[in-house]
């Protein structure tokens, strides 16, 4: 089996091959989801906006299946405070946006940001791409399997404030759920989970992504949480 190891120069791989039974409902949403049944922001049809890339790792702890993580540092320009998947901007050394670039971003990114091993990540599926409005970064979603787990941590303090793991399951148990609405009148979905608020984009895509493989439970959409204004 071929794992994606390499984020410079060497090739980088989507392979299902080995992947645990409880990762199968994903595969499939993978396979089958359309763009905007994951977002009504797609990316611009002139090709305008910044590529990127963002790694949704799924590994096993020791409450089972879970999320990579981690919050961006309170002092960023962009997306301050905000819990969200390792990723970031594609550099001109990643490759093609259009081919495996994105695979190599989104494991060199998840490196920079966590010092995940990306040698124990298996990629696995790609989602198609998404478009943030605020930032201008049109993102390709990249699924990886945390086949050979690693530390993770913060490397960067200036750029990261935590790294953590999620339990999919506190991801889909109800009381964790919340809509959350912005000054601008934007509602979205969003998780209360180890002590704090994923929301915005990284939240949708969570959101889409249990629903499709059918691991979404029937939640109140009416419990709200309002966002601050430097949001």
């Amino acid at each position: 089996m071929t794992s994606a190891s390499h984020t410079q120069g060497g090739p980088v791989t989507l392979t299902k091959e080995g992947l645990p039974a409880w990762l199968d409902p994903v595969v499939r949403a993978v396979e089958t989801v359309q763009p905007l049944q994951l977002s009504r922001f797609l990316p611009p049809e002139g090709g305008a906006g910044r590529q990127s890339a963002v790694l949704i790792l799924f590994g096993e702890g020791e409450r089972g299946p879970e999320l990579l993580l981690m919050e961006r540092a309170s002092s960023l320009r962009s997306h301050a405070g905000q819990p969200s998947f390792p990723g970031g901007a594609l550099d001109p050394e990643d490759g093609d946006p259009a081919a495996d670039g994105p695979l190599r971003a989104a494991l060199r990114e998840a490196e920079e940001e966590t010092g995940l091993d990306a040698s124990g990540v298996q990629l696995f599926g790609v989602l198609p791409r998404l478009y943030i409005p605020v930032s201008g970064f049109v993102v390709t979603p990249v699924l990886g399997w945390w086949r050979e787990p690693s530390p993770v941590g913060v490397v960067d303090p200036n750029e990261t404030a935590r790294v953590f793991t999620v339990p999919v399951a506190d991801l889909t148990n109800p009381d964790n759920r919340v809509t959350t609405v912005h000054p601008s009148g934007h509602r979205g979905p969003a998780f209360l989970v180890e002590s704090a608020l994923v929301w915005g984009f990284t939240a949708g895509i969570i959101d889409r992504l249990f629903h499709y493989a059918g691991w979404e439970l029937p939640w109140d959409r009416d419990k709200q949480v309002p966002l601050d204004w430097r949001s």
